[in-house]
């Protein structure tokens, strides 16, 4: 099925003149998703070449790898949560778009609605739990439990810090839009049907 029905969207346009607080919130959302985003892309090759390195010394060299499965890991963590808020912000994320080419224009847009405040509640809930997991884990020194023994407080900063961010990302975008003026424009580049915020 082609997608060219839905290649034209309503994209959400604030005035920010009548939200001065929104749009200087999804300024702020914008520059600090690209600061983010760039560390993420260098902690996933640091990954990598952990993870080569420590399959390489213990196949050629018999040497035994201790710590870098669990850096690995946290790095991985770390790239995964933070940077899901600057995918949130692009709808990046996975979805099923077969729902969107049978319903009219206003039908998706409640429909994205719906999906988008159920997905801010997940969220909500899950950034809560991260940040009650780090505080455990820092008040009682929580560690793993490998022979590097790094602290659990690590991972768990990095989950909450990023459900946070998406929070926010996702908090911003629900308000826009329900805010903002709404026009009909072609999204850019024949991209499949996502609402997009200036």
């Amino acid at each position: 099925m082609s997608h060219q029905a839905i290649d034209v969207q309503l994209k959400l346009q604030l005035d920010p003149r009548r939200n001065p607080v929104l749009s200087r919130l999804e300024r702020v959302m914008l520059v600090l998703n690209r600061l983010i985003v760039i560390p993420c892309m260098a902690a996933l090759v640091v990954a990598a070449c952990v993870l080569t390195y420590s399959v390489a010394a213990r196949y050629f060299l018999k040497i035994s790898t201790e710590w870098q499965d669990e850096a690995a890991v946290f790095l991985l963590i770390g790239a995964t949560f933070l940077s899901g808020a600057y995918v949130q912000a692009y709808r990046g994320h996975i979805g099923i778009e077969a729902v969107a080419t049978l319903l009219s224009p206003r039908a998706n847009r409640w429909r994205m609605l719906v999906v988008d405040l159920l997905s801010l509640l997940f969220c909500t809930f899950f950034s809560w739990k991260s940040w009650t997991l780090l505080h455990e884990a820092w008040v009682d020194g929580q560690t793993t439990n490998s022979t590097w023994g790094p602290p659990l407080w690590i991972p768990y900063v990095l989950m909450a810090l990023g459900m946070t961010l998406i929070c926010l990302q996702m908090l911003c975008s629900l308000t826009i839009d329900l805010l903002a003026d709404k026009t009909a424009a072609p999204v850019e580049g024949g991209e499949h049907a996502r609402w997009l915020g200036d």
